[in-house]
């Protein structure tokens, strides 16, 4: 018996272990810069690792990899190509509808269904495309990199 939970523990680790590199390497600069302002806070205007809203967090970490994003959710919207939502790719731009009067709230695409943001009510963190809240307020993707520049948001 004690054999045998060993066994099963250390296949455990294992197979633990090789899931959570796989998924670290998957895209791990663009999830690096996430981790290092992960739990700012909310702050409307905010555009510094002292606060941030949501299109100054977008602006942050886009400007980390070279690309320079309009100031406001609704301006970043006017920018890059319109990618459907089963063709997001990581660093695509998504935008929401929060407030009833059209594109209130940007976040990006970090892959498996995903997106980064500062919400007013977590701050930076990541959250699920699928979840009702963001699932009913969903409007549009925005593609705002180039191939170059997504490989080096995907590859260290």
């Amino acid at each position: 018996m004690k054999k045998l939970v060993i066994s099963v523990l250390g296949a455990a680790i294992v197979l633990t272990s090789g899931a959570a590199s796989t998924y670290a390497a998957s895209s791990a600069p663009i999830n690096a810069a996430v981790s290092q302002v992960s739990g700012t806070p909310y702050k409307y205007g905010g555009t510094t690792t002292s606060g941030f809203d949501c299109s100054g967090f977008t602006r942050y970490i886009f400007k980390k990899f070279g690309v320079t994003l309009a100031r406001t959710a609704a301006s970043q919207a006017q920018q890059g190509s319109t990618v459907s939502k089963s063709n997001l790719r990581v660093g695509d731009l998504v935008f929401f509808n929060t407030t009833g009067r059209g594109i209130s709230h940007v976040g990006f695409y970090v892959g498996n269904g995903k997106f980064a943001n500062s919400s007013s009510s977590k701050g930076v963190s990541v959250a699920s495309l699928s979840n009702s809240y963001w699932a009913n307020r969903y409007v549009t993707a925005k593609r705002v990199t180039s191939d170059w520049t997504y490989d080096q948001m995907v590859n260290s």
